[in-house]
């Protein structure tokens, strides 16, 4: 009775998760999609009498240092954090996924090959690699997109690579080799769609990581240029507000950082859960 009450309530807990990390992440999108053009309202309108304003009926998230609305800020660097994840993630996503099923494809020198250089690029940190790409270019969206690509791709690789080792050693594989289907027939045929879920899972756990990314090097002046809304320039150019004891440039900027990243985290934990039903039982036991 206990077991069946415990695993219930795990349930109802799994549903609530799911549930809620869909609703806020469609609010999100929403916000972002419809916001703008419904809003005609510049965000970029300077107005010097309304600076440092706390939030009110009037500003619901107040103003920052020079007047500007901060909520409708917010959703323009959203707007941007999310078009720099989305495209990032799916690019180093499908570069992972083409070079693990390559490797683990082709075996042999190949596979050594190119994991050592897998292993060489992952000895280098993320950032310090991402932040001499992009000084390589003038700040811009393209340039932080190719730098969280190139820098993000090393895990999905080794995942693929992995799943396709083991896919390798399967029945059917066995039985298409020996029916005469070439190396480049199985892998596309039959190896890449069996690891697609798990790409995809992937693909929506880098899209938060890419938005941290992008904030992280648009604070460090070197991603975004600043006139252009993102939430690590509005958490950047805040620094300054928040010494003076003014907390809401900083904290709301913040907050639309850490909700879509709970709320995509919470949705691949259940696609996790769904494509993995065997750890799922497990964790029930």
């Amino acid at each position: 009775m206990a077991e069946t009450l415990l695993g219930t309530t795990r349930r109802t807990s799994r549903r609530v998760r799911l549930y809620s990390s869909a609703g806020i992440m469609a609010a999100v999108l929403l916000a972002v999609l419809l916001v703008p053009p419904l809003v005609q309202l510049d965000q970029q309108a300077v107005d010097l009498s309304a600076r440092l304003r706390p939030p009110s009926w009037e500003h619901p998230f107040g103003t920052d240092d020079v007047g500007r609305d901060l909520l409708l800020r917010c959703v323009y660097g959203l707007r941007v954090s999310l078009l720099v994840g989305v495209v990032a993630g799916l690019t180093a996503t499908v570069v992972g996924t083409a070079v693990g099923a390559l490797a683990a494809a082709s075996g042999g020198w190949v596979d050594r090959l190119v994991m050592r250089l897998v292993d060489t690029f992952s000895s280098v940190p993320h950032l310090l690699l991402g932040i001499f790409i992009v000084a390589m270019f003038r700040p811009g969206v393209g340039p932080v997109i190719v730098s969280i690509a190139l820098t993000h791709w090393l895990s999905t690789a080794r995942i693929v690579r992995s799943e396709v080792l083991s896919l390798r050693s399967r029945p059917f594989i066995d039985a298409a080799i020996s029916g005469g289907a070439s190396r480049s027939r199985v892998v596309v045929r039959h190896l890449l769609p069996a690891v697609l879920p798990q790409a995809g899972l992937a693909a929506v756990l880098m899209v938060p990581h890419a938005m941290w990314h992008e904030s992280a090097l648009s604070f460090l002046g070197l991603g975004l240029p600043t006139h252009q809304a993102s939430l690590g320039n509005l958490v950047q150019t805040a620094r300054g507000s928040l010494l003076a004891g003014d907390w809401w440039p900083t904290l709301f900027p913040g907050l639309f950082l850490i909700v879509p990243t709970l709320a995509l985290a919470g949705l691949a934990g259940a696609w996790r859960e769904r494509i993995n039903p065997r750890r799922r039982s497990e964790l029930m036991l």
